[in-house]
């Protein structure tokens, strides 16, 4: 009998300076659109409303910034973490292109770094990936690593190549996809705080908890065409270290970020992922909280209509965010703490939009 299944790559199988084009591109649709609202209920009114996103300079509501971000990443699954046991971290992500219900998007990805981990049984895959439109724009271009076992433990290792990786976007390279005006309604934004009301250093608890359930998970995935077995396939993974498949590590981030919008009302749309790790696994049945730290507020070179805000986004597990778990003395993160991200917002400057 003939196999011509793909069992996805392991650690062996990567070479620095590979490029990978990723099968099936995927046109995103009003469907999907409203099932990642009724997955996460993120509340920002440009994603919402058509009426405040043309108030905004858009041609009608954009799709969420994450969700284009969740499906661009879905499209590399099969060839970067199908047997992946941990997606480690995220660095350098540029959000370009707007993205509308109708868009197709695509990608590619090219092997970056490559390093054995100590136990010589696995290796992390460092990855750059870049999605496109229908029409080759880029919409979405970012670093990732993930932790992937190695087919043959006795495998030579490859000479280890670890990517220097910026801390940030810098300011210059954040786009301004929109442009705040008198048709942006504070009111139906859902808060009058504006760019100069956010210092460096605040912090803001969230206060809302949302429960993950397994089928909202398990849509999510889906939906995202994410494949990655530690996901999905608990008769192997019983057997395994946590003994219950893992909650995807993006899922957590479109949970903190629904949750930020009490606080955070008017970061509309998200220009850069400077950074994100998950650092303690997450499963069904566990309660979601976060709570958020302005790192930098940040002018926008010639734009004096919308301002950046460098944030910190911390998501916890069945711990509320009150007294803002994060590190303990060591340097070690909190049992509690299940994703550190870093990214930065785009937000209308005082002044600039109506009331």
């Amino acid at each position: 009998m003939t196999r011509k299944v793909d069992p996805g790559n392991y650690f062996e199988d990567f070479a620095v300076g590979q490029e990978l084009r990723h099968a099936t591109p995927r046109t995103v649709t009003e469907g999907d659109v409203a099932l990642y609202q009724g997955l996460f209920g993120s509340r920002f009114a440009l994603q919402s409303a058509a009426t405040m996103a043309r108030g905004a300079g858009f041609e009608r509501a954009p799709v969420d910034d994450l969700l284009v971000f969740h499906l661009v990443f879905g499209r590399t699954v099969p060839d970067v973490s199908l047997n992946a046991i941990a997606n480690l971290g995220y660095a350098q992500g540029r959000f370009g292109a707007t993205v509308y219900p109708g868009d197709t998007l695509q990608a590619a990805s090219t092997v970056t770094g490559l390093r054995e981990t100590s136990n010589g049984k696995t290796g992390i895959v460092y990855v750059r990936t870049t999605g496109t439109n229908q029409r080759g724009e880029t919409v979405l271009a970012y670093d990732r690593w993930v932790l992937v076992p190695k087919r043959d433990a006795g495998a030579a290792p490859p000479e280890p190549l670890v990517p220097e990786l910026a801390d940030a976007v810098p300011a210059g390279e954040l786009r301004a996809s929109w442009t705040p005006g008198d048709g942006y309604d504070l009111v139906h934004a859902g808060s009058p705080h504006l760019w100069e009301d956010y210092a460096p250093g605040e912090r803001i608890d969230h206060v809302d908890g949302i429960t993950i359930e397994e089928s909202e998970h398990m849509t999510a995935c889906r939906l995202f065409q994410n494949t990655a077995r530690v996901h999905f396939n608990q008769h192997v993974e019983k057997d395994r270290r946590f003994g219950r498949r893992i909650i995807y590590g993006g899922y957590l981030i479109s949970l903190a970020r629904a949750l930020s919008f009490n606080g955070l009302q008017n970061a509309q749309t998200v220009s850069a992922i400077n950074g994100g790790r998950h650092t303690n696994p997450t499963f069904a049945g566990d309660t979601i909280y976060a709570w958020s730290e302005v790192l930098e507020r940040i002018p926008l070179p010639g734009n004096d209509r919308l301002g950046a805000l460098r944030l910190r986004t911390v998501a916890t597990k069945d711990r509320a965010a009150a007294d803002y778990p994060y590190k303990g003395e060591d340097g070690t993160y909190d049992p509690s703490v299940v994703l550190d991200f870093d990214y930065t917002v785009l937000m209308p400057r005082r002044g600039t939009v109506g009331g």
